[in-house]
């Protein structure tokens, strides 16, 4: 990766000038479905997104709650200019366990953010999918929406954060 690349990258238009657009302290409300169509959880979440190693990546932590017990979270949030992707490391204190989910994008996106990966259901069962959209809505406004993805049926609401921009 060249500089020149990344400064093109960062440019108005550019994926990682998107990702920058979404730095800043944000508050909100998390709701969360574990069958379609039935809200499951309802509580208010409070994130910080910044940028790291020379606007490389995003940071976004995030603290809530879900059925009324603490829950926090972080996720990296780059693109790889070589591969031409969003990509995303992401751990918290419920969803993902013990694990760190890896997601990718889709080769050539870059005026939105959406990443899928998978996790673990047990020995005898296929991997889940797991799939993650980013869009901000306004200057003050990021929606965040996580589906799950069983096996061989269509993505499923689980997650979404309604941010608003703090100050």
């Amino acid at each position: 990766m060249s500089q020149e690349s990344l400064q093109k990258s960062q440019a108005a238009g550019g994926p990682h000038h998107f990702l920058t657009q979404c730095v800043g302290e944000w508050e909100g409300t998390s709701r969360t479905w574990f069958e379609p169509g039935k809200l499951g959880d309802e509580s208010p979440i409070s994130g910080t997104i910044r940028s790291v190693l020379d606007g490389r990546f995003v940071v976004h932590e995030y603290t809530s709650s879900l059925g009324g017990k603490p829950l926090t979270g972080t996720a990296t949030l780059g693109y790889h200019l070589d591969g031409r992707q969003f990509t995303m490391a992401w751990v918290d204190t419920f969803h993902v366990g013990s694990d760190i989910m890896s997601l990718q994008g889709e080769a050539g996106v870059s005026d939105r953010f959406s990443v899928s990966g998978s996790y673990f259901t047990g020995e005898q069962s296929p991997r889940w999918g797991w799939r993650i959209d980013m869009e901000r809505t306004g200057p003050d406004a990021l929606v965040i929406t996580h589906f799950n993805v069983e096996p061989g049926q269509a993505p499923q609401k689980a997650i979404e954060i309604q941010y608003r921009r703090r100050g």
